[in-house]
């Protein structure tokens, strides 16, 4: 629940202007308003599972959304269950727009972010269905120019080969391999809360560059409270982001117990040492290396 000064869990993705959220507590949009970025540019909307604090300030935002003049379609993407959830909260904003699309995903399933981005998913372990999400950014081959001067390619064809399309030079067809460097990493999110820690979401999160992670509970002597009400403590959020080779951690969703997160920043960091406790409007910008 939310507390004074720390607003329910929420992630706000930006890829060249464009704009992907996950999960949607109540007072979502207030803390938007306050990081300054805009809502039109709002393509999708990825829901973890349909308990209240990750959907109830979906209403708010649709209308949000229809005032800012958005009227490309937004895709709302979440697991088994979500569509009906998403129908009642509608009763109060039913004349968008916009077109919403209600995709309910499997677990495995890959599909389609804005800007360019892929996302896919894996099952977690709570109450009810729930998702973890990756968010990759692939990143092109380099161009290499001395290579295609070397084919004698004009360079007002150069764009068709960094496009992926091959050109005939004469009697000789070159293709993309043949100035094209080796493929380089992109640059990769993970977004995991309201669940036990599991072997698919290890593999899911591999190797990200930023996990955002739940940690509800900091001391390790709620170990047992968190398995009971599947969730994670400060140290087990640790240990999922380093069996996977993640590059930073993020630690979210804390429960009202814990008012004071930063006093078991410890328990984290002894397992993972890029650990950050998070807090309403932390930020980050992920470049390609």
């Amino acid at each position: 629940m939310p507390l004074p000064g720390r607003w329910l869990s929420s992630l706000l993705v930006r890829v060249s202007g464009q704009l992907t959220l996950f999960d949607c507590g109540e007072g979502t949009q207030i803390a938007w308003r306050a990081a300054g970025w805009g809502f039109r540019r709002l393509g999708a909307i990825c829901i973890s599972h349909v308990h209240a604090d990750h959907v109830a300030g979906l209403p708010g935002l649709l209308h949000t959304l229809a005032n800012s003049d958005r009227v490309e379609p937004v895709t709302l993407y979440g697991p088994t269950g979500t569509a009906e959830v998403v129908r009642g909260l509608r009763v109060i904003a039913p004349v968008l727009p916009y077109e919403l699309i209600v995709t309910e995903l499997e677990p495995g399933e890959r599909f389609s972010l804005p800007a360019g981005c892929s996302g896919v998913c894996a099952a977690g372990t709570h109450q009810l269905p729930v998702l973890g999400y990756r968010v990759d950014l692939p990143r092109g081959r380099a161009f290499l120019p001395d290579r295609a001067r070397a084919l004698n390619v004009p360079l007002n064809r150069w764009h068709l080969l960094q496009e992926g399309d091959a050109v005939q030079i004469g009697n000789t067809v070159v293709s993309p391999d043949d100035v094209l460097g080796p493929p380089r990493p992109g640059i990769s999110v993970g977004y995991v809360t309201d669940t036990r820690p599991t072997p698919a979401l290890s593999d899911l999160v591999r190797g990200v560059d930023l996990l955002v992670c739940e940690g509800t509970y900091g001391d390790d002597a709620d170990q047992t409270k968190a398995a009971a009400y599947t969730h994670m403590t400060f140290r087990e959020a640790a240990t999922l982001a380093r069996d996977a080779g993640a590059g930073q951690l993020w630690l979210t969703h804390f429960s009202p117990s814990v008012p004071y997160p930063d006093e078991f920043a410890g328990n984290a960091r002894e397992v993972f040492a890029g650990t950050t406790v998070g807090y309403g409007g932390l930020s980050i910008r992920l470049s390609f290396t």
